[in-house]
């Protein structure tokens, strides 16, 4: 059973909500505002956030960034009705690890949580017993402990940040669609758009690349997807 934190200000969104989550099992917190989803964060230790966009005192946005600075790795989900383009670049570059608009339909939310649910179990020590690394020119992937780094700087990388990198590196000069890429990722059906990769991608290369409009390592085939340069190498551990 894992502890799942909501912040929304609408009653009926908490219900909605509360009852995706008890139904799957689990066990639901709330707050009415970012300011007390930091403060029921910090004394609950939640495995999961979901977070509303527009809220009284602190919105969703300065409260993900303020988990990510305590959290690196806890999954955050954004819930709102603020859509556009512009808003997901927002949520994104706060560190969010999923982004889903209202409406929306109960069951995808239900499969939303399970997926990142079940990348946050694979990403902890006791999973990760078969460590291996990856090894490209100066950057380095450690699939065990989720850190990267480059010409010996550490990059700071999310969490999905970091599996979209590894997954891609893992199969490196293989073109991959956004459709494949959030399948492979995410572990489901593709029911994000196309725009929730593009983000990503371009978070990655601001972190990676020397050069963001010149990337090395990750490379867009246009009218197709993208994919990793070929020249990585996976060290797996004995």
């Amino acid at each position: 059973m894992a502890r799942i934190l909501l912040a929304d200000d609408e009653k009926s969104m908490r219900n909605v909500v509360e009852h995706i989550v008890v139904q799957g099992g689990h066990e639901f917190l709330y707050a009415k505002n970012g300011a007390d989803a930091l403060a029921l964060f910090a004394d609950r230790a939640p495995d999961l956030v979901i977070l509303d966009v527009m809220m009284p005192d602190m919105n969703g946005f300065d409260a993900c960034d303020a988990i990510r600075r305590r959290d690196q790795d806890v999954p955050v989900m954004f819930l709102s009705a603020k859509g556009d383009i512009v808003d997901k670049s927002m949520g994104f570059k706060m560190g969010c690890d999923d982004y889903l608009v209202k409406p929306f339909s109960p069951a995808e939310l239900a499969l939303r949580i399970e997926a990142l649910l079940r990348r946050r179990d694979h990403a902890r020590p006791d999973a990760a017993a078969k460590r291996s690394t990856i090894e490209a020119g100066d950057l380095v992937l450690d699939l065990g402990s989720y850190e990267a780094v480059k010409a010996g700087r550490p990059l700071d990388l999310t969490a999905k940040e970091f599996e979209i990198l590894s997954f891609m590196a893992q199969h490196p000069g293989q073109v991959f669609t956004r459709d494949q890429l959030f399948e492979n990722v995410w572990g489901e059906d593709a029911v994000s758009d196309a725009n929730t990769i593009t983000v990503f991608i371009r978070k990655i290369r601001e972190k990676v690349e020397d050069d963001p409009s010149k990337p090395r390592y990750v490379l867009t085939v246009w009218g197709v997807g993208y994919k990793f340069a070929a020249f990585s190498t996976v060290h797996q551990a004995r």
